[in-house]
């Protein structure tokens, strides 16, 4: 009887999992359950003279007459969904407008709270077109115990409609773990690259893309670039060789070698070489990319800004790959048409992370751990402690660890609960970021600010306010990119005068100014002085926050934007012009973490003599296993590395 009941059990799971819970998803009751979110609904059986007809079944919905983008189609699913659970959504769209042939279509929850708090969460979004059905698809779960949620879409500029054939949310399938890598004979440090000291003067099995010459000269460096050194260890001196390329009509021409057969999946490969390039260009500098073409895909290798003249250059990078291609090649670009190039012991090898992660422990007990003195009173012999057990059990960690957090997480007890035991610090993912604070001029929201720092200074976790400006333009909400300069510099003022008086002493630092190095919105409208405005305003307003720049791509060699060199400058600038910076961020949006490579940027950012703050971290590889070894990989270089103060974990 019990194994009947069991059994039983099971089948109703299994027939809960295939129950859609939107009701007439392909429109065979007509509009019934469906309604228009601020704009108009009709069921059509074909559109524009026949052009456009269903996918399946007989009808499609169309979301017409649309005044803003937000406007859509939309069914409410209050008392259809089960709290916790995750659910998958698929969707046929489209969609039809005379002036709009490619738009965004997203998917949108709105969810009311039982304290009438209203809330908007995305699902997924997708390219649609005027030309085809295409697939949307994604997952939502929701934690707490709202009275509404509808589901609505929306995105494509006002006066296009939005086209739906059939709208399915189940239960999503669990994903089974992926298994870990297995490498075989995996050749850690094993250069892959053939002939890449070109002695002899042998070219093969180098060969030219496009119509460039190929060359060998001699005069390059005879040891290996720093960073292969610091993974590889003592190596014999290099025959001082290099490649020549001249007669360079296009920026990507340059010096390739097919490596298909030598690259296995998942495993980590540095890439390293010195780089030089010659006259001929009215810039003193250039980029030097080492690149990939994986199935006629890019995959940057790394790249290096390059001064003209007779120094050469270390350039680093890494990369991996987790599907099988059918062709890999590795090639040198970049620098102007007409700019010679010339390439010296251009190393690819995989690296052997878990040896790493082994010097590195040694490296931080040496960092982290000092010796302590106990004092026992009370014994006459303080050398005589028998039969005394001594046990000395570390109950605080000094050193910061943090996560990213968003307001719908604290309606998840299970992630607060979790979130409150594990870490000590935190971040807000955007509920701090001007366009989440007043998206329309004058309409400020603070409530889910305000939420969340009370639940971390509730539970003793310090808080990072991030960020009072981001100087990438596309991140500035419309209204403020249409102010005239007087108005943005007395809006910019307004923001710091209303964030900092509200929260002064409760954010322990502050992001000042976004990612300076990848935009230039306020200082190209209020002028250079404009940084060390919003610093030093900031400082005023609440003394007690330490002032942080932020950047990314800064530790991985992956953009000559934020090179540390570049970075350092930019600080170095700012505090001439006594912006009172107090710590540096590192992002750490990082795809195939090498070790070496993140070191050497730590050392030359550490010569500022500011604290270094991992910002933000998160990895990205599909396989579960190897994103666990690079997230160790990065705490580990964080915590053994003496001006490393602090690592932030992205979760998403």
């Amino acid at each position: 009887m019990e194994k009947t009941k069991k059994m039983n059990h099971a089948s109703d799971d299994d027939n809960e999992k295939q129950e859609n819970i939107i009701q007439n998803p392909n429109f065979e009751d007509g509009l019934d359950s469906w309604s228009g979110r601020g704009c108009k609904v009709v069921l059509h059986e074909s559109m524009d003279g026949g052009r456009i007809m269903p996918l399946s079944g007989h009808v499609f919905a169309a979301a017409t007459e649309r005044k803003a983008t937000w406007n859509g189609i939309q069914q409410e699913i209050s008392g259809r969904f089960r709290r916790k659970h995750v659910y998958l959504v698929t969707a046929m769209v489209r969609i039809f407008g005379k002036a709009v042939t490619s738009a965004t279509v997203q998917a949108t929850l709105w969810v009311l709270n039982a304290n009438q708090r209203e809330q908007y969460i995305g699902i997924a979004n997708v390219q649609a077109t005027n030309n085809a059905w295409v697939e949307l698809k994604g997952k939502f779960i929701i934690h707490g115990s709202p009275s509404r949620v509808i589901l609505f879409l929306e995105g494509p500029p006002p006066g296009a409609d939005i086209l739906l054939n059939n709208l399915v949310v189940k239960h999503a399938p669990r994903n089974r773990p992926s298994p870990p890598p297995f490498y075989e004979n995996p050749g850690f440090g094993v250069n892959i690259v053939e002939n890449s000291e070109v002695r002899d003067g042998a070219i093969q099995p180098w060969f030219t893309l496009g119509n460039c010459k190929l060359s060998v000269g001699q005069g390059a460096p005879r040891t290996l670039p720093p960073m292969a050194r610091d993974t590889l260890g003592p190596h014999i001196p290099l025959g001082g060789n290099y490649i020549l390329v001249t007669n360079r009509t296009q920026t990507w021409m340059g010096p390739a070698q097919m490596i298909t057969d030598k690259l296995k999946l998942f495993l980590t490969y540095q890439v390293s070489a010195w780089v030089k390039i010659g006259g001929g260009v009215s810039s003193s500098s250039q980029n030097v990319n080492i690149a990939l073409s994986v199935d006629n895909q890019w995959v940057n290798g790394g790249q290096v800004e390059v001064t003209v003249g007779e120094t050469w250059h270390e350039i680093a990078g890494s990369f991996r790959l987790e599907k099988q291609p059918q062709n890999v090649m590795v090639y040198v670009q970049g620098p102007a048409a007409g700019v010679d190039l010339m390439i010296a012991a251009l190393q690819i090898f995989p690296v052997d992370r878990r040896e790493r992660i082994r010097c590195l422990r040694k490296q931080a007990d040496q960092v982290r751990k000092r010796d302590i003195i106990l004092k026992f009173t009370g014994l006459e012999s303080s050398l005589d402690l028998f039969p005394y057990i001594v046990k000395v059990k570390q109950t605080h960690n000094s050193f910061p660890i943090g996560t990213c957090i968003n307001r719908t997480d604290i309606d998840n007890e299970d992630f607060v609960d979790f979130f409150t035991k594990n870490f000590n610090w935190a971040v807000f993912g955007n509920e701090l970021k001007w366009y989440w604070t007043e998206p329309e001029r004058g309409k400020l929201n603070y409530q889910d600010a305000d939420d969340m720092l009370d639940l971390c200074i509730g539970n003793n976790i310090n808080v990072r306010g991030h960020c009072l400006f981001w100087e990438v333009e596309s991140t500035v909400q419309p209204w403020v990119r249409q102010l005239n300069k007087t108005e943005l510099m007395n809006a910019v003022q307004k923001r710091l005068t209303d964030v900092l008086s509200r929260y002064k002493g409760k954010f322990k630092h502050y992001d000042v100014n976004n990612e300076m190095l990848h935009g230039s919105f306020y200082q190209d409208r209020l002028g250079k002085g404009a940084r060390a405005l919003m610093f030093n305003m900031s400082h005023k307003l609440d003394p007690s926050a330490v002032l942080f720049v932020n950047d990314y791509h800064v530790e991985d060699g992956d953009d000559t934007r934020s090179s540390p060199d570049k970075y350092t400058k930019l600080v170095l600038d700012l505090e001439a012009q006594g912006a009172a910076i107090g710590g540096i961020g590192i992002q750490g949006h990082i795809d195939s973490p090498v070790g070496a490579t993140v070191c050497s940027a730590l050392d030359k950012l550490s010569v500022l003599g500011h604290p270094i703050w991992f910002t933000e971290l998160d990895v990205s590889s599909s396989n579960e296993y190897v994103r666990g070894e690079d997230l160790q990989v990065m705490l580990w270089e964080a915590f053994a590395h003496p001006a490393v103060q602090v690592t932030l974990i992205n979760y998403e």
